[in-house]
């Protein structure tokens, strides 16, 4: 290689399954430039990356424009295709590890995980083009071809897990109402200890009786269009409305005093589940801004309806199909609908058109 002509990284060099790897640190105004992604049309078995979302970009960027002192990006891995050849430090066991990556000129950078945060910094530097001397990591291994490339993806990629939205909500500092919520949770007495925070799906043999991603939504749902004030009046209304909901089923607090088990309550009533927390969260929101003083006595009368999964002619094809809670945007609106007539509340025009249709399926069947 010629030492004139190439790119040179700082990096720091390693061992895996037998093969050298490096890893560097890439300006971002750089990164584009780079590493390349092949957007054109390519057959799937040709590709050694999935297709771009172009629909994820624009939120990416936003996350890094909006977040520029806070931002986290984790590190690019790509292929290089080329020559390369790593000059040590010094020839200490340690200096071996650390030195300069010199890659050919006519080398192409391919990546192979990283390539939606790419095109997010991409946009993100168009409008915040001072964030370019920014780095990011990236891990280098050399171009096996096609097929390795393609592996490479596949094993990058057999173990990611999404982080589940419970614990999204209990681990983001940035959202409000994922503030206002996990407060209003973990200052409640009540609710401490039934709140799962950390899955959003509960096993069968699980002590706790809701999620915190579903208490999430019915929260979203309930300061839809109200005027909260400050966070401490958000907290605060959060906890007053949902330790209200439990005050008035029976079932809640039971399982919080410990005198039923939070399976049985799960499996035998559908209070519970998310699409009916959602629902609940749904009605308050009707009831902050037709009642804002006065919600607390109209919540009271949901005491009275049955909850019961096997209350079928109330339920089924509304919060329930063949005896399974269903989480469509319909099913939510006709849970809705049930409870608002239940407690006096006037339909809206969207709510009345659905209630219109499904009694219409009903009486045809």
């Amino acid at each position: 290689m010629d030492p004139g002509f190439g790119y040179v990284f700082p990096a720091i060099r390693g061992i895996q399954a037998g093969r050298e790897f490096y890893v560097s640190m890439c300006p971002l105004r750089l990164l584009n430039k780079l590493f390349s992604y092949d957007e054109e049309e390519v057959r799937p078995e040709m590709r050694a990356q999935r297709t771009l979302n172009k629909a994820r970009i624009p939120e990416m960027a936003r996350y890094m424009t909006k977040n520029a002192k806070g931002y986290v990006f984790s590190a690019i891995t790509a292929s290089v295709d080329g020559t390369l050849k790593f000059d040590p430090a010094d020839e200490s066991a340690e200096g071996r590890k650390i030195g300069s990556l010199h890659v050919s000129l006519d080398a192409r950078f391919i990546i192979n995980d990283g390539q939606h945060r790419r095109a997010a910094i991409k946009t993100a530097l168009e409008e915040r083009p001072d964030l370019g001397d920014e780095t990011i990591a990236v891990v280098l291994f050399v171009d096996r071809g096609l097929k390795r490339s393609q592996q490479m993806f596949a094993d990058l990629n057999r173990h990611a897990v999404r982080p589940s939205k419970s614990l999204g909500v209990l681990f983001d500092h940035r959202d409000e109402m994922a503030q206002m919520i996990r407060l209003a949770i973990l200052n409640s007495e009540f609710f401490r200890d039934i709140v799962e925070l950390e899955r959003s799906s509960l096993s069968k043999g699980s002590r706790k009786l809701v999620t915190l991603s579903s208490l999430y939504g019915g929260t979203m749902a309930l300061f839809d269009g109200v005027e909260i004030g400050s966070q401490d009046d958000g907290v605060k209304l959060a906890r007053e409305f949902w330790e209200s909901v439990a005050r008035n089923i029976p079932e809640w607090r039971m399982v919080q005093e410990r005198k039923m088990a939070a399976r049985g309550v799960r499996e035998d009533f559908i209070h519970s589940h998310g699409t009916v927390i959602h629902s609940i969260g749904y009605v308050g929101n009707a009831l902050l801004k037709r009642d804002p003083k006065t919600w607390k006595r109209s919540l009271a009368k949901i005491k009275t309806i049955d909850w019961a999964r096997s209350n079928h002619r109330l339920w089924e094809g509304r919060a329930m199909t063949g005896g399974r809670v269903q989480k469509a945007r319909n099913n939510v609106v006709l849970t809705v609908n049930a409870i608002k007539r239940h407690i006096g509340l006037p339909l809206s025009p969207e709510e009345q058109r659905v209630e219109d249709a499904f009694m219409g399926m009903k009486n045809v069947g």
